[in-house]
């Protein structure tokens, strides 16, 4: 298994063009099981996760082809409806085929799925919304029976929290329900908004995705689609936490900057500048990052969760305090203790966090304890003195196609072993 090597203190220049969306394109490959032909999804990120996806993708009946980043996924033949429990544990996104596989197939058997362990992500909301369409429900040996002998029909949900899969879920599963389905308390985050658009390509009559009620309209059957998935911003949030550290200033291309907005509010305040050029952003940070009032993480468009981490890293040779309050995942500050060992000073009490900015840290030996946490080490080792050591990469591969030639680009002194 390879390390990530880093060697701290270089300033960050130049410019960095931004993957596609790793939490766009899973449900995305997840929808093409209700498509009857060929689809094309372009601009994939090459992730364990979308490796993972496609491992399910040809369990469920489909052909697979990845090229570059373009992905070829031809489900006309799907037949099978299960999904086996060690594809499910490779990832926590696995859930989202089972709206789908419902909606193709009329019946699916899943296990509780796996990836980073930030805390309970229960399927409640989606398993409660399936059965509104008129699916039954049987769990038996810590798996779940999904069935809809007379087919889905459409019905008016009303979430009880804002959830990003449940939503995704939904609405694949009722494209191609009988009627009408309306869908109130919805997550707005930009990614719901560009499964619409892969879906309504497609055949399907969606409106609404990205506010807070969804109206979808079932149709009988989807086609295949040529589809551009959208930039990753958090991606893009992770080098803007990395110029911010090393007083760099770098230009990020290929984004939608307006997903960005709740992101650079926070840096601006931490003293960095930035200016917008149509889809490319550049930021320009401080010798060293001010301390700011207190962040939380939100639903969308509020910060995310997801850029906590990085965003923490960054603050850890701020001036002054910073309070984070951490209000998705209750295990998200895991990685804190690593950071710890380059010497950052951080408190944690229950869902807080305080981070006390110091002069400088150091190199050390840690260990990526999760996706994200793992890229926040990275972002930190980039600011600490001396040799970093990061194990267990294979977390931050879930998400991050090369960070380590992504960085390298910008000038930093990184690389795997």
């Amino acid at each position: 298994m390879s390390d990530i090597i880093v060697e701290g203190l270089s300033r960050l220049e130049g410019s960095v063009n931004i993957q596609g969306s790793k939490n766009a394109v899973l449900p995305i490959i997840a929808a093409t099981v209700l498509s009857n032909g060929r689809s094309y999804i372009n601009n994939c990120p090459y992730l364990s996760d979308v490796l993972a996806s496609i491992k399910i993708l040809e369990c469920l009946g489909a052909e697979c082809k990845f090229e570059g980043n373009t992905l070829t996924v031809d489900s006309t033949n799907i037949d099978n409806y299960c999904v086996p429990d060690n594809l499910m544990r490779e990832m926590r996104s696995s859930s989202l085929f089972l709206g789908a596989i419902i909606g193709r197939t009329g019946k699916a058997v899943i296990c509780n799925p796996g990836g980073c362990e930030l805390g309970p992500r229960p399927i409640d909301l989606h398993i409660k919304a399936l059965k509104s369409l008129g699916a039954t429900v049987n769990e038996y040996n810590g798996c779940i029976e999904f069935s809809s002998d007379n087919g889905l029909k459409g019905n008016e949900i009303q979430l009880s929290f804002p959830s990003v899969g449940a939503t995704e879920n939904i609405i694949l599963a009722s494209v191609t329900a009988k009627g009408r389905t309306v869908v109130r308390n919805c997550a707005r985050e930009p990614e719901i908004v560009d499964l619409a658009r892969y879906l309504n390509l497609c055949g399907a009559k969606i409106k609404g995705a990205g506010k807070d009620t969804v109206i979808v309209e079932g149709v009988k059957q989807l086609n295949g689609a040529d589809y551009f998935v959208m930039p990753d911003r958090i991606v893009a949030s992770t080098y803007i936490s990395a110029a911010a550290i090393t007083g760099g200033k770098i230009n990020i291309k290929n984004i939608y900057p307006d997903n960005l907005n709740s992101i650079i509010s926070v840096y601006k305040e931490a003293g960095c500048n930035f200016e917008i050029n149509g889809n490319s952003l550049v930021v320009d940070a401080p010798n060293r990052l001010n301390a700011v009032s207190t962040v939380r993480s939100l639903v969308y468009p509020g910060f995310p969760t997801d850029s906590g981490p990085m965003l923490i890293a960054s603050l850890t040779k701020s001036k002054g305090s910073t309070i984070f309050v951490e209000n998705i995942f209750e295990n998200r500050f895991r990685y804190v203790d690593e950071l710890k060992r380059m010497g950052a000073d951080i408190s944690v009490e229950g869902k807080v966090a305080v981070v006390d900015g110091i002069n400088e840290t150091y190199g050390a030996n840690c260990e990526a304890t999760d996706l994200r946490g793992g890229a926040a080490l990275v972002v930190a080792a980039l600011g600490a003195k001396g040799k970093t050591k990061i194990t267990k990469i294979e977390h931050i591969k879930r998400g991050y196609e090369d960070i380590v030639r992504d960085l390298s680009y910008l000038g930093a002194d990184i690389k795997e072993v």
